[in-house]
C-alpha cells in the first residue's frame, strides 16, 4: 500500500504564486458569463462564487476579495434598485442580471448588466466639513449609494454603458499588477 505525503504543511509560510506574463499563458485572457435572476434569494452569493471560483482557477487569488465585493455590490444594486424598461420584462416576471468576468493581460473587468436603462447614480455625501462633523463621521457618509462609493475605491475605473435593446451594463476594471503588488509586494 502506497502512502502519499500531504502537499500542505502545517504552519508553513504562504508563498506568492508565480507571476505569469507570457502571451501564450491561458491566464492572459479569459471570459466567463452568468445569467441570474434578481428574485432568486441567492443571486448575490452565486455571483460571488462564480467570480471567486474562476479567479482561483485562473491563478489570480490576489484579485478574489476585491472582485467578489465589487460583483456583490453591483448585483445587489440591481436587486434593490433596477426597474426593467418597458417590454424588457413582463409584469411579475423575473428580472434578468448578466454577470461578465473578463481578463486581459494585467487587467480584470467585471460587468453587471440589467434591464433598467437608468444610469447609475453616485450618491453625494452631505456637504459637511470634516472639522464640523467632529466625532460624527457618519454625517459625511450618504444613507444610500455607498455600494458605488466602495466600488470606486476598489476599482481602477468604473463606468456604465447602454445595452442595445434597452438596459445597461456597469463595469469595473481592476489592475492585476497593482493587486498583486498590494498582496505580495
Amino acid at each position: 500500500m502506497e502512502t502519499q505525503q500531504s502537499k500542505h504543511l502545517a504552519n508553513a509560510s504562504v508563498e506568492p504564486p508565480p507571476r505569469r506574463r507570457s502571451a501564450h499563458d491561458p491566464s492572459t485572457g479569459h471570459f466567463r458569463a452568468l445569467t441570474l435572476f434578481a428574485e432568486s434569494p441567492d443571486c448575490c452569493k452565486a455571483a460571488r462564487d462564480l467570480v471567486g471560483s474562476y479567479l482561483q482557477t485562473w491563478n489570480l487569488p490576489h484579485a478574489i476579495d476585491d472582485a467578489e465585493l465589487i460583483v456583490s455590490e453591483l448585483v445587489g444594486n440591481v436587486v434593490h434598485h433596477a426597474v426593467p424598461d418597458n417590454r424588457l420584462s413582463l409584469p411579475g416576471a423575473a428580472r434578468r442580471i448578466d454577470v461578465s468576468l473578463m481578463t486581459y493581460p494585467e487587467l480584470l473587468v467585471i460587468g453587471v448588466g440589467d434591464e433598467d436603462s437608468t444610469p447609475p447614480e453616485l450618491a453625494a455625501g452631505e456637504f459637511i466639513s470634516p472639522e464640523l462633523a467632529g466625532d460624527f463621521s457618519e454625517a459625511l457618509v450618504p444613507d444610500r449609494g455607498r455600494g458605488l462609493l466602495i466600488i470606486q475605491r476598489l476599482a481602477d475605473a468604473v463606468w456604465w454603458s447602454p445595452r442595445s435593446g434597452g438596459g445597461k451594463h456597469v463595469w469595473a476594471r481592476l489592475d492585476l499588477e497593482r493587486l498583486w503588488s498590494e498582496r505580495w509586494g
